[in-house]
């Protein structure tokens, strides 16, 4: 990355520790460079880069500014580096402060962490690198389709997954297209869980409901003989116009991917549930990242654990649903 003006300590310092943690970065020196997130971008899926960096001679000071809404000082601790490193030198002290070395040093006060934070903290999730796919090998390659329809079978959008290939695997996409009733459109839709047809079933006969964080898992959930559910887009894309189609189930079981986005998705999965549905569960797989590598490493349903700090168990115990059999 070319800079055509001269930047001052604090950036090189910066552009550094963000070249190591997540890659090059995208732009110039004369605005904003765009970077990956450490925060919340650094889960080595494909992201379009929300964390600027742009360097403020006035100041002599590098702005760090994540357009997502993580906090500057979460960025830099994931960098290793700490406030003052935005700075080319320390702000002098103002002299009417009085000496402050002769005060004895205040004891330093802990953040209180929120249940996600204390999960991730006690997961030691290992730090996060964009994977190098190398160069693409071949064309996009549409893997599978997902229709999501209303419960009365009116169908409003649908997800392609699209599989790259690459030197070193493939990248994966999920465009959207929304139904216009006579022709698709790119785009997205409206914020509906997939499989409604099932979750109304569920509602019917008191079954449990799984909450998942993709398609892939669900219909791997179905296999097993379970009524499941997502939303389109993953990780962070649920909303609470997606909770009010489970109000009244007796227990939802939430299986969140073990990784840092996916504790963050299963607690906003959890929290928009809480006083709609009668027992919230927030589980994870036992071997792997989801539910798929659960089955896959030969664990079954009753072997996935609960996730410290998010679970939020009542009285009765986690058990295999009984009847499995659908009545349609």
């Amino acid at each position: 990355m070319e800079s055509p003006v001269p930047q001052g300590r604090s950036w090189q310092i910066i552009i550094a520790a963000l070249d190591r943690k997540v890659g090059n970065g995208k732009g110039s020196g004369t605005g904003w460079v765009r970077y990956l997130c450490p925060v919340h971008e650094a889960d080595g899926h494909h992201h379009n880069p929300s964390l600027g960096v742009r360097y403020d001679p006035s100041q002599s000071k590098t702005i760090v500014r994540c357009f997502a809404g993580c906090d500057d000082r979460d960025v830099l601790s994931r960098l290793d580096l700490r406030v003052r490193d935005m700075f080319d030198r320390l702000p002098e002290r103002d002299p009417n402060r009085g000496d402050r070395r002769c005060q004895p040093p205040q004891p330093q006060v802990r953040r209180e962490l929120n249940p996600v934070d204390r999960a991730i903290e006690a997961a030691w999730f290992p730090a996060s690198r964009k994977q190098d796919l190398g160069e693409q090998t071949g064309p996009p390659v549409n893997v599978d389709t997902y229709v999501y329809r209303w419960h009365t079978g009116q169908i409003e959008g649908a997800v392609t997954r699209v599989h790259t290939p690459h030197e070193h695997g493939y990248k994966k996409d999920f465009p959207q297209q929304h139904w216009t009733g006579t022709a698709w459109e790119p785009g997205g839709f409206a914020p509906i869980p997939w499989r409604l047809d099932h979750i109304r079933e569920a509602l019917d006969t008191g079954r449990e409901i799984f909450v998942c964080e993709g398609e892939k898992d669900v219909l791997r959930a179905n296999q097993a003989g379970l009524i499941a559910t997502c939303n389109a887009m993953g990780a962070g894309s649920w909303k609470p116009e997606h909770a009010r189609w489970l109000a009244g189930a007796g227990r939802v079981i939430v299986v969140a991917d073990r990784d840092r986005p996916g504790y963050r998705h299963a607690a906003k999965v959890a929290d928009t549930l809480e006083g709609r549905v009668g027992e919230v569960r927030v589980l994870q797989a036992r071997g792997g990242k989801d539910l798929c590598d659960h089955f896959d490493a030969g664990y079954q349903l009753e072997d996935l654990e609960p996730v410290p700090y998010l679970d939020r168990p009542q009285q009765q115990r986690f058990r295999p649903p009984v009847g499995r059999t659908r009545s349609r």
